[in-house]
């Protein structure tokens, strides 16, 4: 990967009072008679030149016809200025903020290049802690803290290190930069149940194929589908979430990498925008899954397990399930209802009708364009 460049940021830059002090004294000019000439008092003339107070546009415009040159030169030194105090302020404030850089998943976003690629070292934290702001779009890590610690998460947790907030809110805000560059209509619960069922017959097409009119299909319906690398730490499958009340977004890891999981897990996201979105206060929520759960307490994540796989397998056909037994019969059963055969072998093992080494060669890995490498590790 290449690494990304750092702005070049000068440690020095003079005040404007440096200028107006090497002017006065080529033309061997005191203070006094400085301050005389330019109509202010001593006190003032000496708090300008050692940059105590900022230089107005009063000031430039009098400097211009005492001194000469040109106003916007004035205020041009004074503006380079400001900056060059202000840069080191905020060097300081993120010194003091380093700590925050172990809450995060630092190599992992400068693997996904959503920050440079700089040495953890003690040179390049403070500036780190600046690019990580700016990817998170906030002010401070307290900022961060509220907006995204805050969030109400349903999560389905089957592991304590489920609970990393710092790589979960990577891998939000990753989605979040990607849904913030697409426009398009508002939500529509119809088209939207209409696209379902148009990208459930596509289950058995190639990611090549189904990718794009899966995501044509659902932008009409005004749902956005994102597809993000995994980052390990936040151990996520999908995430079903509202940007706001009329833009529902689905956002997908490929983290499991089967097609079984990769679909049961869109349908479940699908199922939390179409069930559990029912006011104000349900579209704040937050519905992170992770495929490998062993359990949840939450009944929202039961009715959507329970939606997804009757979406794929509807109920009239699992009677049939007991008597899979052999290769040949379920691609011969997974052809009779229009999906593909892997959705049925992961739906076997996961209801313990066959070992979870069976038939694993029936499955389908996805790689996709966006996503080759499917990780951020």
């Amino acid at each position: 990967m290449t690494e990304l460049s750092v702005p070049f940021a000068p440690d020095w830059v003079l005040p404007p009072g440096e200028s107006i002090l090497d002017i006065a004294e080529e033309r061997r000019w005191t203070q006094a008679e400085l301050a005389q000439r330019l109509g202010y008092s001593e006190k003032h003339i000496s708090q300008l030149i050692h940059g105590k107070v900022p230089l107005s546009v009063d000031a430039a415009q009098r400097l211009e016809r005492v001194l000469g040159s040109t106003l916007e030169f004035w205020l041009s030194l004074e503006a380079n200025y400001q900056k060059h105090q202000a840069r080191l302020e905020a060097a300081e404030r993120h010194a003091g903020w380093v700590p925050w850089l172990d809450e995060l998943p630092i190599k992992e976003l400068m693997a996904c290049e959503a920050i440079p690629k700089l040495r953890l070292d003690n040179k390049h934290k403070p500036g780190l802690v600046e690019a990580c702001l700016r990817f998170f779009g906030v002010a401070t890590p307290d900022e961060w803290r509220a907006h995204y610690g805050g969030m109400q998460v349903a999560f389905r947790r089957s592991r304590a290190e489920q609970s990393d907030v710092g790589a979960i809110s990577a891998w939000l805000r990753l989605g979040e930069q990607q849904a913030e560059k697409i426009d398009g209509p508002k939500y529509d619960k119809a088209r939207f149940e209409k696209a379902l069922h148009t990208i459930r017959g596509l289950t058995s097409e190639p990611p090549d194929v189904f990718e794009p009119y899966m995501r044509k299909c659902l932008h009409e319906a005004g749902v956005l589908l994102i597809l993000v690398p995994a980052i390990p730490r936040a151990h996520v499958s999908g995430v079903a979430r509202w940007l706001n009340p009329t833009r529902p977004l689905i956002q997908l890891s490929l983290y499991g990498k089967t097609n079984d999981k990769f679909w049961f897990s869109f349908f479940h996201e699908a199922a939390h925008i179409l069930l559990h979105a029912n006011s104000k206060e349900e579209k704040k929520s937050i519905f992170l899954d992770d495929p490998n759960a062993a359990h949840t307490d939450d009944p929202r994540e039961h009715e959507a397990n329970a939606w997804s796989g009757s979406w794929l397998i509807p109920h009239q056909h699992t009677p049939v399930l007991t008597t899979l037994r052999s290769k040949t019969a379920v691609i011969d059963f997974a052809r009779q209802i229009g999906v593909h055969p892997g959705i049925v072998v992961g739906r076997l093992q996961h209801d313990g009708l066959i070992e979870p080494s069976w038939m694993n060669d029936l499955k389908q890995s996805f790689r996709f364009k966006d996503a080759p490498d499917a990780s951020c590790s």
